[in-house]
This record gives structure tokens, C-alpha cells and sequence, in this order.
């Protein structure tokens, strides 16, 4: 099985400096949270590299955020009229996030223009009007990010929601490295949420001889969040993640007996809240590796559900996921 590169103390030494960069297996990595990240050539710094970028992070935004939100630019003056004369704050959310869909959309038409009219030898100015417009479009969707919710509908996904913003606005290869950044605090809550399952099933009866199978599929899920889809290794590390998942999901615990109720303050633990949480951790792991993006948040409850299960042996409400 592929593993994650980890950073490993060497006594007396300072750890090198975030963002360095070194050969690792013949392939080149970077540093950031604890993590060697598997780096990737960054095309040239070209209008036509930036759309191309600009249109992939749209499609992936939609992709991992709540439905409905894939408005034409060409029906951005409807969307904006309908979002301010909605007054219900429900419905006014949803309308919000229904407009930065259409604004995003809108910016992506115009960039593909511009850079059809490049293509066509007519010189494209970062001053020019249609290219203001654009980034006009991509900053206020940014900022009415706050309002869109990941598809799961646990958490706002803002970070994500901002990318085409940043490629638009910064080089190729600073944005780049900003993903970097982002995979490497990724991996981190991917580990918080196989350590707090780690830490919390393995002393429950129930679950012995679960910790393989999380360590298994932490570090599949880790290999996939720094793993571009277009890579020849694809393939293998995919389906790793998927087998891993499914023999983390098909977990059957061990027959617990019960004990005495007098004098015994040990509590019994739900085998349909234990396998439940295991689930929603799987879960909650996919969301992070798919979407490379940390889910802060989520990190934080689901750690905090994993721990209320050990001590009462019940799982307090966690959101079910939006359907499919």
C-alpha cells in the first residue's frame, strides 16, 4: 500500500522551513503541516492557463457544494432581481448562493471570450473593461460565499467557494502553492478524525481490532487529497481509497455482554450509534479528500461526538447528509 510522506524529527536538527522542497522517491514534494506534498508542473501564466484553471475550480465548486446553485451567467440580472426581493431569511440564503452561482458562471463566459479574442491576435489589457468585469463578477460571488453550504449541508465551504477569485486574481504559480497549503491542512484534520476514532474505539469492547482498518483508509484518503486526477496513478490509489472505505464501513463488532446494572458504572455502547459514527466519519474523511479542502468545523464535532460516545455509549444528532 502507498503512503503519505510525513515529516520525521531528526534529533539536534531544525526542521526545515515551510514550503521546502526536496526529491522524495524520485518525484518532488513540499512541506506544509508535517506533510511532503506531492507537487505538480504549473502550466505558463497565460490568459488562456487562468481560464482553463478558472473553469475547472467552478466545476468543482459545484460539485461539492449544495444543489441547485449552477445559475447561466446569462440569467445573472433575474438571479440578482430575485435575491433582493426576497425578504424570508430562509429563502434569502439560498437565493444569495443561487446568485454567486450565476456571477461565477458569468465571469467564466467572459474570461472564455477574452480569451478567444487573444487567440484572434487582439491584445488584452489587465485594465480592460471586460476583464474588470470579470473580476467584478468572481469578488462579489466571493463574498456572498458565506451563504453556500457543503453538499453535505454540515458546513459553510467558503474557502473552496473563493478559489476562482484567487486563480483569477494571483500568478498560476502562487495559486498553485496556495493548494499546497490547503492539501497539507487537509491531511491534518483527516488525521484528527482517524486519531479521535482511533483514540476513542479502540477502548470500547465493541470495536476491537478496528485500528486497522482506520489507519488503512486515513492514509489511502491522505494519498488521494494530494493526488490530481489527472495523474497515471489514479487508477490504484482510487480504488485503494474505495476498498478501504467499504472494509471501514463493513466493521462488525464483537458481541459485548452486559453488565450488572448494580455497581457498575461502565456504560453500555450502542452498536447502531458506534457504527453510525464510524460511518460519519468515513464520511465526513471523503468530503475533506474530495473537496482537498479542510472542514474545520466538522473536524471539531465529529471529535467531540466520537467522545461523548465512549464516555455514555450514545451518539448525540449529527446532520444526515443532503441526498444525492
Amino acid at each position: 500500500m502507498n503512503t503519505v510522506c510525513k515529516l520525521e524529527p531528526v534529533l539536534g536538527a531544525a526542521p526545515p522551513v515551510e514550503g521546502t522542497r526536496r526529491i522524495i522517491g524520485e518525484e518532488e514534494r513540499v512541506l506544509y503541516d508535517g506533510y511532503w506534498i506531492k507537487t505538480y508542473p504549473v502550466p505558463a501564466d497565460s490568459l488562456d492557463a487562468k481560464k482553463r484553471l478558472i473553469e475547472a475550480l467552478t466545476r468543482r465548486l459545484f460539485n461539492h457544494t449544495e444543489h441547485g446553485l449552477n445559475i447561466p451567467g446569462t440569467r445573472l440580472c433575474e438571479a440578482r432581481a430575485t435575491y433582493a426581493a426576497e425578504t424570508d431569511p430562509a429563502r434569502r440564503r439560498v437565493k444569495a448562493a443561487m446568485l454567486a452561482g450565476s456571477m461565477f458562471n458569468r465571469a467564466t463566459d467572459i474570461f472564455r471570450k477574452l480569451v478567444e479574442l487573444q487567440a484572434d491576435g487582439i491584445e488584452i489589457r489587465s485594465d480592460d473593461a471586460l476583464m474588470r468585469e470579470c473580476g467584478q463578477c468572481l469578488l462579489d460571488a466571493m463574498e456572498l460565499g458565506r451563504f453556500v453550504r457543503h453538499r453535505s449541508g454540515e458546513e459553510g465551504i467558503d474557502e473552496l467557494w473563493g478559489e476562482p477569485f484567487r486563480a483569477f486574481s494571483i500568478p498560476v504559480e502562487d495559486f498553485y502553492e496556495s493548494r499546497y497549503i490547503k492539501i497539507g491542512q487537509s491531511m491534518r484534520d483527516i488525521d484528527k478524525i482517524a486519531n479521535a476514532m482511533l483514540g476513542n474505539f479502540a477502548q470500547i469492547q465493541l470495536f476491537d481490532g478496528i485500528e486497522p482498518a482506520i489507519r488503512e483508509f486515513s492514509e489511502a484518503a491522505k494519498l488521494k487529497t494530494e493526488t490530481l486526477r489527472t495523474d497515471p496513478n489514479i487508477f490504484d490509489i482510487w480504488s485503494q481509497l474505495v476498498t478501504a472505505s467499504e472494509r471501514l464501513a463493513n466493521f462488525t463488532p464483537r458481541p459485548q455482554a452486559i453488565p450488572p446494572v448494580v455497581g457498575n458504572s461502565r456504560p453500555v455502547h450502542s452498536v447502531s450509534d458506534g457504527l453510525q459514527l464510524l460511518r460519519n466519519g468515513r464520511d465526513l474523511v471523503f468530503y475533506i479528500t474530495r473537496a482537498r479542502t479542510p472542514m474545520p468545523k466538522s473536524t471539531r464535532e465529529y471529535i467531540e461526538r466520537c467522545e461523548n460516545y465512549l464516555k455514555t455509549g450514545k451518539v448525540p444528532f449529527m446532520p444526515s447528509p443532503l441526498p444525492a
